[in-house]
């Protein structure tokens, strides 16, 4: 094959200024073929020289901007030269595509993502769930409007995801999406988890999430105190289907089950157990873990009342989505004065909160009940009300009694070094008197210096 022309340049794009930079170009020419990328760096057009083609000075801000551009163009050089040495036809487009992770190596990030959600779909219903896998959809479509949105682009090369894409991909969710604590976390986990099957396949070297540090600001779990529960208990309602839902969200406050698997409760899952009691045994759809919750006489009683219009041994007819019963759910707190977003999934935080631990069930327990796998989960659901605390106080101060005692009688100098006193404040310390000890000369310790031989 006939040696070809090669040549790499930089220029200024100075007609796209962003905060009086213009960003730097590259150009790739080769055989009169000529292509042209984004360096992805950028710079003040006074600080350009463009007979040079790098940066001018020898500013800290200059030499770094000449190092990645020395580095770009001997990794295009290299890549002219692999194609050189294999192929019979080179050209500016296939420089840069083989530069840019174009070419037999080449892949986007749907097109690693797409084959990863593939293999998932074909699991659901075996070891993963068909809500997890709405979700890896739902991020997809994050990731899609986010590159779409900044960038203009339906897909992106995955070796051009660096750092920086990341930040800005956070900062997107954050700020425009209004995403914030799990959901948000969740989206970020969801690209990292696409990039390490790219670093695992080989089609990356460096992980861009090694250096990204995000902790999400867990949410306050809302629940219904005793009060709250009962009013919403006991409010009259007029509609049929308010009453199904009322009773629904009351058997989930009462048992700790979440929106799926009350809805797919079926008596078959109720048993008479070991000390003739009747429980709840079953398995969680989210987790397939499973849950043992000997039933409160209040959700025995729901299971009677449903036991004879139940349809397809169903316990109870939950509605087909859980939009439908948080907004039914919102209308009833209006009508009995809870100025709170009630949902479905805050009976199970109740059941938790105020019918287990404000009782005194140990959070072990309620962790069991709750299908939890790990108890910080429970730690999360679960909150301490401050009419647990003065009543566990109240057992403490008891069981203490007079164990520990403080000395009352204190001599006044106790107190000189704290702050200056008040006249006043000064009575009110405990006064001692200093005891009359006498001294024994004998017992004075005499420096070396002083003694005389």
């Amino acid at each position: 094959m006939a040696r070809s022309t090669f040549k790499v340049l930089f220029y200024l794009k100075k007609n796209n200024l962003k905060d009086g930079k213009a960003p730097i170009m590259g150009r790739i020419t080769v055989n009169s073929t000529i292509s042209q990328f984004s360096c992805k760096l950028s710079i003040k057009p006074e600080l350009w020289d463009t007979k040079a083609n790098r940066a001018l000075g020898k500013s800290l801000e200059a030499q770094k901007i000449n190092q990645k551009l020395d580095n770009i163009k001997t990794q295009i050089g290299k890549q002219y030269q692999s194609i050189c040495d294999k192929d019979n036809f080179v050209s500016a487009e296939k420089v840069k595509n083989a530069y840019l992770g174009f070419g037999d190596e080449f892949r986007t990030f749907f097109s690693i993502a797409d084959e990863f959600y593939e293999q998932y779909s074909r699991r659901v219903g075996k070891d993963r769930t068909e809500g997890s896998y709405e979700q890896l959809i739902i991020n997809r479509r994050r990731v899609e409007m986010f590159l779409r949105d900044r960038y203009n682009l339906s897909d992106i090369p995955i070796k051009e995801i660096e750092p920086q894409f990341i930040e800005d991909y956070y900062a997107y969710l954050l700020e425009e999406r209004k995403l914030a604590g799990s959901t948000l976390l969740t989206s970020v986990t969801k690209l990292k988890q696409i990039m390490l099957i790219a670093q695992r396949k080989g089609y990356i070297h460096i992980n861009p999430f090694a250096s990204f540090r995000f902790k999400a600001q867990t949410r306050d779990r809302g629940y219904l105190t005793e009060d709250e529960l009962r009013r919403f208990m006991t409010v009259e309602l007029r509609r049929y289907k308010q009453r199904q839902i009322r009773d629904i969200f009351v058997f989930q406050a009462f048992t700790g089950l979440a929106y799926a698997d009350v809805k797919k409760l079926t008596f078959d899952d109720i048993q008479t157990s070991f000390d003739g009691e009747l429980w709840l045994i079953a398995k969680r759809k989210k987790t397939n873990a499973t849950f043992y919750v000997k039933l409160l006489p209040i959700a025995k009683q729901l299971i009677e009342q449903y036991r004879l219009v139940a349809k397809n041994n169903f316990v109870f007819p939950v509605p087909s989505h859980s939009d439908n019963m948080n907004r039914c759910l919102q209308r009833i707190a209006k009508l009995c004065g809870v100025n709170k977003r009630v949902t479905s999934h805050m009976g199970r935080h109740t059941m938790a909160t105020t019918v287990c631990l404000s009782q005194g069930v140990p959070i072990e327990t309620v962790s069991q009940m709750l299908g939890h796998s790990c108890i910080t989960t429970t730690q999360i659901y679960a909150k301490i009300t401050n009419d647990k605390i003065s009543k566990d106080m109240a057992v403490l101060t008891d069981k203490i009694g007079d164990k520990y005692k403080l000395e009352t009688d204190r001599p006044e100098s106790d107190f000189r070094n704290i702050k200056r006193i008040t006249k006043k404040q000064k009575e009110m310390l405990p006064r001692k008197k200093r005891e009359n000890n006498p001294v024994n000369p004998s017992t004075y310790i005499i420096p070396k210096w002083a003694k005389v031989e």
